[in-house]
């Protein structure tokens, strides 16, 4: 798959249409490789990807659980919850660790960073025929489940799910024309 068709054929794939195998540490290691790529004003690496496999499934799990009955979300949310840790081989818990004082690079080129990363990340493991979702809500906010991830001065993002597709997801139709978001400045008249 060349580089801009893959581009063009990515699209987030849920917890529930993904199935072993995972991938592997190999595998992981080129999709950190290609987050690495991604624009960082002065090289600050402001995230970090903290992997959640095997047995540690069920302790993301039982923190999902936990915070859907703390959500009243009920005994059928938390299970419903607690499905969607289980579910992938391998979910990803994505960190941000802004500098808030750096001298050079304000917030939100840090922010954008962070963004940058994600995305390629997700690419990476696409062309390596993995599929994958970024998932966030309610649940980064909780702070058990936010502590359990950061350090202090961290921001818990989301998690990306990831695994092998059971199937292509149909999102294309869903995508505007490229057209609607290409604008030119300043626009004719002004």
């Amino acid at each position: 798959m060349d580089g801009l068709n893959g581009l063009l054929s990515r699209f987030s794939v849920g917890p529930k249409h993904l199935v072993e195998p995972g991938p592997t540490d190999e595998q992981l290691a080129l999709m950190a490789a290609a987050a690495l790529r991604a624009p960082d004003h002065a090289e600050l690496v402001p995230y970090r990807f903290k992997l959640v496999r095997g047995t540690a499934r069920e302790a993301l799990a039982a923190l999902f659980a936990d915070a859907a009955r703390a959500a009243c979300k009920g005994e059928e949310g938390a299970a419903m919850d607690a499905e969607r840790a289980l579910r992938p081989p391998l979910t990803v818990a994505v960190v941000a660790r802004i500098d808030l004082g750096h001298p050079q690079v304000p917030q939100h080129e840090q922010w954008a960073a962070v963004g940058g990363a994600i995305s390629n990340f997700l690419m990476a493991a696409h062309l390596l025929g993995f599929g994958g979702k970024m998932l966030s809500g309610a649940k980064v906010r909780n702070p058990v489940i936010a502590a359990a991830f950061c350090e202090p001065g961290e921001t818990l993002l989301g998690w990306i799910a990831l695994g092998t597709p059971l199937r292509k997801p149909a999102g294309a139709a869903r995508k505007p024309a490229p057209a609607q978001v290409l604008v030119d400045w300043p626009r004719p008249g002004d």
